[in-house]
């Protein structure tokens, strides 16, 4: 089948509404335009990164499924592009049937929201290995989950995202404590919970699957580490054995094959040993990802978008050793300056991407910085030291 697109703004050609307009959705959409495709941004709040690239925007929240049915109708795109977790899925589900693409799947969506329904996906419906878990509604529950897993155990809201409202009992004396902060992270004001046995694992990647015309691809493993739930650091490769890489590969593959769709999918795994676990999984390009922008010839957010559009993608080429570091400011301002640039790319092999966020309250991540070296160690270390190097002025 061929694979044409017309003239962007004619009525001729291609148009995709990113539901959610961050820094990852703005890659998106760069990548997009660079395949003369029109782009109709959509986020809760005025000027968010990728609306300040794409051709049209409109403010509203994606939780308001009226709303965001009704933007959809108007557009008619070709393609639906979620780009954040917290998302009227019913509403996808309903526009799907009306015929509207939605990448990878509007069930991929639902599910990934609600991590009861892919957990129930992975471990009881795929048999795949997870951590122990139990869901809990009430206090009650949780209590008699928390005492069933036992202690330490991982507490999280079903419905979250960049760690809101995630915690780890260490004692019962966490209890109360860990229960009140997950009512208060969740998506919707209290609600359902998971809570997890604590892994003992070596290490924890991201596997990035392609799902596209030709086959599944899987990208080099990143290795990453994150704080309070969310993502500060990444490097590509991660060092792993044949065997543990290649059951993770079979995981990704089965997990994202269930979801189905194209696309490029976060797969989060956790290893111990040759031991392979799956923790989870986002339908969209993945934060940990960004460090693609440096070390690959196609970033996660181009193999994307040309897996949604249909196109082949024969080879990724890795450049080489490389790391991304976020830059997350903490601060309430409306006015954020970012100092001393000259000197964080005075060093070979070091590139900045500001964002464009127009305010931090509490703490925010605002930019990414990246790097390539002979390994990522290296490369990491580069890009602390020209973390080091910035200085933010609120």
């Amino acid at each position: 089948m061929s694979i044409n697109i017309g003239t962007i703004l004619t009525g001729g050609g291609k148009k995709a509404v990113l539901c959610g307009s961050g820094e990852l959705g703005k890659e998106v959409a760069i990548e997009l335009q660079l395949l003369g495709v029109e782009v109709v941004a959509l986020d809760s709040y005025h000027n968010a990164p990728a609306m300040q690239v794409a051709h049209r925007s409109y403010v509203l929240s994606m939780l308001d499924g009226d709303s965001l049915k009704e933007i959809i109708r108007a557009e008619k795109p070709n393609y639906i592009i979620p780009e954040v977790e917290a998302i009227a899925t019913d509403a996808l589900l309903e526009l799907e049937k009306e015929g509207f693409n939605v990448t990878p799947t509007a069930r991929a969506a639902h599910l990934t929201m609600n991590r009861e329904g892919i957990r129930r996906l992975v471990a009881e419906e795929l048999g795949l290995a997870t951590s122990k878990y139990q869901f809990a509604s009430t206090k009650d529950e949780f209590i008699k989950a928390v005492n069933e897993i036992g202690c330490p155990c991982v507490v999280k809201p079903i419905m979250s995202s960049s760690g809101r409202g995630q915690s780890i009992v260490k004692t019962q004396a966490d209890v109360d404590k860990a229960w009140d902060y997950a009512q208060k992270g969740g998506r919707a004001s209290g609600g359902r919970v998971i809570v997890e046995g604590f892994v003992d694992f070596d290490y924890e990647i991201t596997l990035l699957t392609v799902r596209h015309s030709g086959g599944t691809l899987f990208l080099a493993p990143i290795g990453h580490v994150q704080i309070d739930g969310d993502y500060r650091y990444s490097w590509q490769p991660h060092e792993m054995s044949a065997q543990a890489l290649k059951d993770a590969q079979t995981v990704a593959g089965k997990v994202t094959g269930a979801l189905g769709g194209y696309g490029i999918f976060g797969v989060e795994l956790f290893i111990k040993g040759d031991e392979v676990l799956f923790s989870e999984v986002s339908p969209r390009p993945h934060d940990t990802g960004m460090v693609t922008m440096v070390s690959q010839d196609m970033s996660e957010f181009a193999l994307h978008v040309r897996a949604l559009l249909g196109l082949p993608i024969p080879a990724v080429e890795l450049y080489g050793a490389s790391a991304s570091r976020a830059i997350v400011v903490e601060g309430d301002s409306d006015k954020v300056e970012f100092h001393n640039i000259d000197e964080v790319l005075a060093e070979a092999g070091v590139q900045l991407r500001l964002f464009g966020k127009p305010a931090v309250h509490g703490h925010r991540r605002m930019g990414v910085l990246l790097a390539r070296a002979n390994t990522t160690d290296e490369a990491l270390a580069k890009t602390q030291r020209a973390l080091d190097k910035l200085k933010v002025v609120l």
